[in-house]
């Protein structure tokens, strides 16, 4: 996205800019730039110059109430497969009727709390499993509810990971989307709890948005 990209090759001070303007003005753009932008990490050249951006970045973005509130709103946009009872909530048409989508329902709700975490905490961190446990460590979520959140999304990944690795042995072509019904009872269980965790986790940055705004 970036090497290929000019507008992405800039010195620091345009992107100190960047920043700025994304931050000022979280319009749903702004969010979507800065959320990936957020998970900058440097692999050549001078690393004080991506020090120095994070270090700015994040107390400028945390201190501003109004752009965190958006980046929380922007995290709950995608929930967990879960119905009433605690049932998966499947596709209910289409190519993928009765199935669940284990990136957007299941991966990204989790990577999208790490950013709020490493957001609201001002933590460096740009792995999603590292934010979780920064997190834990920093106050800004519970210990329990950092090791129950991590949990999930290890079983949740692994859970997708093995299903593409069963298509690939297939001959078929990788997807993100699973058949409940073509789980054992015990994987059902356990994914629907990993599941159950994001939600309680997503509930609970909510209520700490609504006291910001």
């Amino acid at each position: 996205m970036m090497a290929t990209n000019p507008d992405w090759c800039q010195p620091l001070h345009v992107w100190r800019a960047y920043f700025r303007k994304w931050v000022a003005v979280p319009d749903p753009m702004a969010q979507m730039l800065a959320s990936v932008m957020f998970d900058l990490r440097p692999i050549g050249g001078a690393a004080r110059l991506f020090e120095r951006l994070q270090d700015e970045t994040l107390d400028m973005a945390a201190r501003n109430s109004i752009f965190v509130a958006h980046m929380i709103g922007n995290s709950l946009s995608h929930s967990p497969p879960l119905g009433l009872l605690r049932g998966f909530a499947t596709i209910r048409s289409g190519e993928h009727k009765n199935q669940i989508d284990l990136k957007h329902n299941g991966v990204v709700p989790v990577v999208d709390l790490g950013r709020v975490y490493a957001l609201i905490g001002r933590l460096q961190s740009v792995n999603t499993r590292a934010r979780v446990e920064a997190a834990g460590a920093a106050g800004v979520i519970s210990a329990s509810g950092a090791r129950d959140l991590i949990d999930a999304y290890d079983l949740i990944a692994e859970t997708r990971l093995e299903h593409q690795a069963w298509l690939v042995k297939s001959g078929r072509t990788p997807d993100n989307f699973v058949a409940p019904a073509d789980l054992s009872d015990f994987d059902r269980s356990h994914l629907r709890d990993a599941f159950v965790v994001v939600r309680t986790m997503q509930s609970a940055v909510g209520q700490a948005r609504g006291a910001r705004q």
